[in-house]
């Protein structure tokens, strides 16, 4: 499993990319889109693995009652999002 710190480096450095080509550009419209749409898309991917990290704390165990604890866990986040 990749480590949270080498995912949202590789989503910055995608947006990175982008941003710097937008500012050679001069396109401001650009730069302000993207610096938005990386924020939300940062703030989705932290909750994403936040879930994730409840989920995978919970254990490997393939048992009903596992199961059980990581959709109990699954419900809880869902419930935050609202």
């Amino acid at each position: 499993m990749r480590s949270r710190e080498r995912i949202l480096a590789n989503l910055e450095s995608i947006y990175r990319e982008a941003y710097d080509r937008a500012k050679e550009a001069e396109d401001k419209d650009r730069m302000l889109d993207l610096d938005s749409s990386f924020q939300r898309e940062q703030l989705i991917l932290e909750v994403l693995l936040d879930v994730r990290d409840a989920l995978s704390s919970i254990g490997e165990e393939s048992t009903s009652e596992s199961a059980l604890k990581k959709l109990e866990t699954l419900k809880k986040f869902t419930r935050l999002a609202r």
